[in-house]
């Protein structure tokens, strides 16, 4: 009898994994998304990437606000296992217990490290050189399951949130496939996780984008590479807000206070951090596309002792 299973996900990270079990030819009896979201200036309904597949491939879609009241809807269609990758809302008590084979989560860590919502640009954040997927038996903390298998990739040292969540996403689904037969007949042997270890990606949010010039310039610069492309990393300059797209380490020196541009140069703009300097290569204005320094300072002005300033929160993370 073949096996009856039900996929959750929402954003593009998801769309591989869902294209991996259709390929496979697996049936998937339903496709649980978010809600349709308001988008763009007519702020119009607008359907998730995990929707857009699961309509291509005529799979059935469950877009439930709260999945308090699924229950009935699963222990119907005798679900037998439940894939589970970025869909955003945590799955019940009662909605775990219901699949026979349990529900897997493709978590873009390595977990411990990194549960939570935003593992991907909280790696780059924080300076780590590798990360990876787990294939994770869900229970019900936060990303706390018993992890049923691994595996790693180095995180380059230009890489951005984009680049990393394109190359994790096909990962995951390659991982599903390689897997597949080992997560249906149970013979991948769990491993709980350790108690060591233990970090949190908390959400992002467009608070994170607005630069902190106290830090050092590794830690902007790797901020500027993980928020790439969302929130985007921003500081203001005489009152306008400008979008920082690209930027690489200046010499270490301290010249004068965080945020004061030392030097301006054609192909770069040189800013003092808390320690060290940064150089900045690609900027935008707010609802402009993205210049290099060179093509930028064709039409804005940015000199030597003007003043980078920033909106920063409590506690923000840049």
């Amino acid at each position: 009898m073949a096996t009856r299973a039900v996929f959750a996900g929402t954003p593009d990270f998801a769309v591989p994994c869902l294209n991996a079990l259709i390929e496979m030819g697996i049936d998937v009896v339903a496709v649980y998304t978010q809600p349709d979201r308001p988008a763009g200036r007519g702020r119009k309904l607008n359907a998730c990437p995990v929707k857009r597949l699961a309509i291509e491939a005529g799979l059935q879609i469950r877009q439930p606000c709260t999945l308090a009241h699924e229950s009935e809807f699963l222990v119907d269609r005798k679900i037998d296992i439940v894939f589970v990758a970025a869909y955003g809302l945590i799955l019940p008590e009662q909605f775990l217990k219901i699949p026979s084979m349990g529900c897997i989560n493709v978590h873009a860590s390595l977990l411990p490290r990194w549960r939570g919502a935003a593992p991907i640009q909280r790696a780059i954040e924080a300076g780590d050189l590798q990360t990876g997927i787990s294939l994770m038996k869900m229970d019900e903390g936060l990303d706390t399951g018993a992890v049923l298998a691994t595996e790693k990739t180095l995180i380059h040292a230009d890489e951005t949130g984009l680049s990393l969540h394109n190359r994790l996403s096909e990962m995951g689904a390659s991982m599903l496939k390689k897997y597949y037969e080992a997560l249906i007949d149970g013979s991948l042997e769990s491993q709980v996780q350790p108690e060591d270890g233990v970090t949190y990606a908390h959400q992002l949010s467009r608070h994170d984008s607005w630069i902190d010039w106290r830090r050092s310039a590794g830690e902007i610069e790797r901020c500027i590479r993980a928020f790439n492309p969302w929130p985007l990393t921003r500081s203001n300059h005489n009152d306008t807000p400008l979008i920082i797209r690209k930027a690489c380490l200046g010499p270490n020196q301290e010249l004068a206070s965080p945020g004061t541009v030392i030097e301006t140069q054609r192909d770069f703009i040189r800013v003092q951090a808390g320690e060290g300097t940064l150089d900045l290569i690609e900027i935008q204005k707010s609802g402009g596309t993205a210049l290099s320094v060179r093509a930028f300072q064709n039409g804005y002005s940015i000199n030597a002792g003007d003043q980078l300033t920033s909106q920063v929160r409590q506690n923000a993370n840049c």
